[in-house]
């Protein structure tokens, strides 16, 4: 059993009879009450998220995780393939697991959390940022840079972002991977 103090990203708590994950939590201590945590839980069985407050000091169960590094392998639709990078072992992941799936290249590193108790994968957790190639994006207009201009581009693995007007298709560039925006763009 952990507390609201114990709450992070990432950890997996028992909720509702189901097990969620925490992807934003904000510890609000208000001038008048008690302290509370609000949170927003994503269902790693179904995908839904959920918002809900929990009062300070409140017991929360959480589930006890391993986490193992896997690479990518390929997707048929809505099924995603990955090896272990320890005894190679292939497992078989729902798309609805991962956070930005737009953004697996083959051959990228993930880490996978899986249940300690059972051995049932909760969630894939992607590296911060991913170097992606630009597929397709139209030319910059120039003038058009009175502030920070963007343009939408398509990238090699099919994602679509805004970028900045001085990228080129064929450019390689550092992708947030949990906001899906635009780092910097790498030189070779």
């Amino acid at each position: 059993m952990a507390s609201t103090s114990d709450i992070r990203k990432g950890l997996c708590i028992r909720y509702n009879n189901d097990i969620f994950k925490i992807i934003e939590f904000l510890h609000v201590k208000p001038g008048k009450g008690p302290a509370f945590v609000r949170t927003k839980l994503k269902s790693v069985t179904s995908g839904k998220v959920i918002d809900n407050t929990f009062s300070a000091g409140h017991k929360i169960d959480d589930v006890r995780v391993e986490t193992r590094k896997f690479q990518f392998l390929y997707n048929d639709g809505e099924t995603y393939h990955f090896m272990n990078s320890d005894d190679y072992n292939q497992i078989e992941l729902q798309k609805s697991l991962l956070d930005a799936p737009e953004l697996l290249k083959e051959g990228e590193h993930v880490t996978v959390m899986t249940n300690a108790d059972d051995g049932i994968p909760l969630s894939v957790d992607m590296p911060a940022s991913v170097i992606l190639e630009v597929a397709h994006s139209e030319p910059g207009v120039k003038g058009n840079t009175a502030t920070n201009a963007t343009k939408p581009a398509t990238l090699e693995t099919g994602a679509k972002i805004n970028v900045p007007l001085f990228i080129n298709e064929g450019d390689k560039i550092k992708v947030d991977t949990e906001k899906s925006t635009y780092i910097e763009r790498i030189k070779e």
